[in-house]
């Protein structure tokens, strides 16, 4: 009698075989050399089957990880987040050989899509400077953190979010963690009395800093309102999202971050500017502005005056104390960042084309700073960075970086604006607008951090222009 016929099996019923041959000789080795690692076996196995017969779930998945990834370090100065990044990788691997295998299926008009062309400008770019970068190995590692990240939260998302049940299971999968982690941070904080001087420590160990924290908790609550938009009014549905929303808004007033706050009220004011159909000059004055503030403090070395006095710039204890010493250029977080700005102006003028080369900031900037700006923290141990991604582009890239970086975000507010106005569908016209508003608000965050290489900000940018794309495709095949 014939028990056990191989060939005949099923692909699912060879899966499912290998996984218990797999499982019992994992057990059986972690009880004969008492290693519990063997047990991670079956798990990978169970992980490569999922992504070989449907790696959407592991997409959705990396999205319940990120809000409650931390940072471990590695061999050789290296980090990663964990558990999201390790899956990043993996997913950027099998999008790569899904496009070999089914590139046919794939939207051709996604990959020519302006925004696209934009983004792999930027790319473009950003491998180019590689190659004359003044340290090339920690450009390489830099561009391939970006590839992965590109692959997965734009290609990928591009292809999986097609409809609105697919935007709203976005939504639950990160408020799913996001949630418990806020809820988490809020009872540690009112233990100590919601101190201001305690705020990092009660987010260990799911955000590196109160920075962090605000910023994720700000660029998501656009999309926290997309979905209320599900639900009828008075919907104990709609109550409960209305409830994560102002859960949301307590979080980031007790997380003391103030870039936060005016994200949030620029926010505000934008989704009546987009509504009005007034995005474009609002970006024009928003970058003459800049041009005649950044002429006005470099003319006769103006920026001089706001030298701080280093005996008077310190920590603040309360929260209170750092908003005054903020308008007193005293606060030292501030005028750390002006100490670091200053050093990235007179970087420019040494690499103004090609720049120092993309994630080099840190290990080139301490020649060229000047020390009236120097603060008690200016020794920076934790390697932070310019604090301003859009002069790290020109610090980093040259001004070609800078103007393909601008091109690519206010290219995707414009076709946001135009594709908002342009959908009939009520919950793709609301989800325009929250990935309009998320990029908004990361704009703003951008402005004086440098968070577009993280977990819990990039992965938001380039799938918020996605998500753009998308609903501008779906809008010209319902016109067709």
């Amino acid at each position: 009698m014939q028990l056990l016929n191989y060939a005949a099996m099923s692909l699912k019923e060879k899966w499912f075989f290998a996984f218990s041959i797999i499982t019992c000789v994992s057990v059986f080795l972690t009880a004969a050399t008492d290693h519990f690692e063997w047990l991670i076996l079956p798990v990978v196995l169970l992980f490569t089957y999922q992504l070989a017969s449907d790696f959407r779930p592991l997409f959705f998945l990396v999205w319940v990880f990120i809000p409650i990834s931390t940072e471990v370090d590695l061999p050789g100065g290296f980090g990663i987040d964990f558990p999201d990044e390790p899956l990043i990788i993996v997913l950027m691997f099998t999008y790569l050989f899904y496009t070999i295998q089914q590139g046919k299926q794939l939207s051709i008009s996604f990959f020519r899509h302006p925004l696209t062309l934009f983004l792999l400008l930027h790319l473009s770019w950003i491998f180019i400077t590689m190659f004359t970068s003044s340290l090339m190995v920690i450009s390489i590692k830099y561009f391939l953190s970006k590839i992965w990240y590109v692959s997965v939260f734009y290609f990928m998302a591009g292809n999986l979010i097609k409809d609105n049940k697919d935007q709203k299971l976005f939504v639950k999968c990160v408020a799913s963690t996001l949630v418990i982690t806020v809820i988490y941070a809020l009872i540690r904080h009112a233990l100590v009395g919601f101190s201001f001087i305690d705020v990092n420590k009660v987010l260990v160990p799911f955000y590196r800093n109160h920075v962090s924290y605000a910023c994720l908790l700000a660029l998501f609550v656009p999309y926290v309102w997309y979905i209320l938009g599900w639900y009828q009014k008075g919907a104990f549905k709609r109550n409960v999202w209305i409830f994560i929303l102002l859960l949301l808004v307590v979080a980031i007033q007790f997380s003391y971050t103030r870039a936060a706050y005016i994200a949030l009220v620029i926010a505000i004011g934008a989704y009546y500017i987009i509504d009005l159909k007034l995005i474009k000059p609002t970006l024009i004055v928003a970058a003459i502005s800049t041009v005649i503030l950044v002429i006005s403090l470099v003319r006769n070395n103006k920026y001089l005056d706001y030298a701080p006095d280093f005996n008077k710039t310190i920590t603040q204890q309360n929260f209170d104390e750092l908003v005054e010493a903020t308008y007193k250029m005293e606060d030292i977080s501030t005028m750390e960042r002006v100490y670091r700005w200053v050093a990235g102006a007179h970087m420019t003028q040494y690499h103004p084309y090609l720049g120092f080369g993309p994630g080099n900031f840190y290990n080139f900037y301490k020649s060229y700073t000047i020390s009236n700006f120097k603060t008690y923290v200016s020794d920076n141990p934790e390697k932070s960075s310019v604090h301003c991604y859009y002069l790290l582009m020109i610090i980093e890239q040259g001004y070609l970086g800078l103007i393909f970086f601008i091109t690519l975000l206010f290219g995707a507010l414009i076709y946001g604006e135009k594709i908002y106005h342009q959908t009939k569908n009520t919950l793709d016209k609301r989800f325009v607008m929250a990935a309009s508003l998320s990029l908004i608000v990361i704009a703003t965050l951008i402005l004086i951090n440098d968070m577009i290489e993280t977990d819990k900000v990039g992965s938001f940018f380039f799938f918020s222009i996605a998500m753009i794309v998308n609903i501008d495709i779906k809008n010209r095949k319902t016109k067709a």
